[in-house]
């Protein structure tokens, strides 16, 4: 894995890709920082960040879009996968990789909340605290656009569905508010989901057989607790797509002042979920 973290890495800042990231990232970073910290005299640097991460949108699939998209259309994908490596080692070491190019920018964040107390009064816990959120969302959107390059040889494909996987992360939290809350809306959307499963269950083991059966006895699970308990589903649907709003653990901190280690926990998760779907496509590209 070393070798291919070096590989990469080095391949980073060889492209310049590294240095353009650190630049986009820190210079647009600093516009917000000179405008609410120093000149309004605004105390913490997290209300920066939680005014810019969206520029992830932009910043992710720019690192994210050649990392295996590339290598699929140079076939050198075929020299990675009939290397002297684990296919667990490509994966983690491009990752990480990314993960490293993308810690430099957030290393650099460190400097601004000590400006702040250089000139005022300053937030250090909770600037800090926000920093270390937005790395490990970003490490998450990371996950996700490296897994949705794996999916494609064109980088220019790769770039864009990641910028429209994270534009749709981005808005989550406005577009639950238009979701209906009725018991039969519930319904739907666990058979929606429970459909879902049973597809990313048959792509994963193309065995129809294992995915049908799985996906009729969520089906029939489901029909059986509506009769008995079908107020369960009321505001189901809500509740279920707010759990999945993975920026309300960012803004909890950088906003509200609340550590959410739950959520610390759930980006972590989220992350090696997107790792191990990115080591389930290489490998079925490999046997198949």
């Amino acid at each position: 894995m070393a070798a291919i973290y070096k590989r990469e890495l080095r391949a980073y800042f060889q492209s310049m890709i590294g240095y353009v990231l650190t630049a986009f990232m820190v210079a647009f970073t600093g516009i917000y920082f000179m405008a609410y910290n120093l000149n309004s005299g605004y105390p913490y640097f997290s209300y920066v960040l939680s005014s810019i991460n969206y520029i992830l949108i932009i910043a992710v699939p720019l690192l994210t879009m050649r990392s295996f998209a590339e290598e699929r259309k140079n076939k050198t994908d075929q020299l990675l996968l009939t290397a002297p490596v684990g296919l667990k080692d490509i994966v983690l070491g491009k990752y990480f990789a990314m993960t490293t190019v993308f810690a430099v920018p957030c290393l650099i964040y460190c400097a601004f909340p000590l400006i702040i107390k250089s000139v005022g009064t300053a937030y250090l816990k909770v600037d800090y605290l926000s920093i270390l959120t937005f790395y490990l969302m970003g490490c998450v959107y990371i996950a996700v656009g490296m897994f949705l390059s794996s999916l494609t040889e064109s980088q220019i494909i790769a770039a864009v569905t990641t910028v429209g996987a994270l534009l749709l992360i981005y808005l989550w939290g406005g577009l639950v508010n238009f979701l209906p809350t009725s018991k039969v809306s519930g319904m739907i959307g666990v058979v929606v989901l429970i459909t879902l499963a049973a597809g990313i269950i048959y792509q994963m083991t193309k065995n129809w057989m294992m995915a049908g059966v799985l996906e009729a006895a969520g089906v029939i699970v489901t029909v059986i607790v509506s009769f008995v308990k079908g107020e369960v589903f009321e505001n189901l649907l809500v509740n279920l797509m707010n759990r999945l709003y993975i920026g309300e653990v960012f803004e909890n901190v950088a906003i509200n002042r609340l550590f959410d280690t739950e959520g610390i926990v759930m980006y972590l998760t989220l992350a090696v979920v997107f790792v191990f779907l990115t080591m389930q496509s290489i490998q079925k590209r490999r046997w198949s």
